[in-house]
């Protein structure tokens, strides 16, 4: 019998960059790689759109994992807050 320690959903983590949808929030997650041919530091940003159930103010960092299709462009639910110190 084979045991599963953990998820191996995705997870990454991002800043809200909308909250007016109902029971949605987008956020928007930064990676930051180096050009291939030039070596200069090129910052990307990508727009999640995932479930949550509670409220999210714009601004605030969060937790974001792979689930199944809530609906046609929403596959992701917000796992939590995090705190910065």
């Amino acid at each position: 019998m084979k045991e599963i320690i953990g998820s191996r959903k995705k997870e990454l983590k991002g800043k809200v960059v909308s909250n007016a949808m109902d029971k949605t929030v987008v956020v928007g997650v930064e990676t930051k790689q180096p050009h291939p041919l030039y070596k200069k530091i090129v910052t990307s940003l990508k727009k999640y759109k995932a479930h949550t159930e509670d409220s999210y103010e714009i601004g605030d960092h969060v937790v974001i994992r792979e689930h199944k299709p809530f609906s046609k462009q929403k596959r992701w639910i917000v796992v939590g807050k995090v705190v910065k110190k």
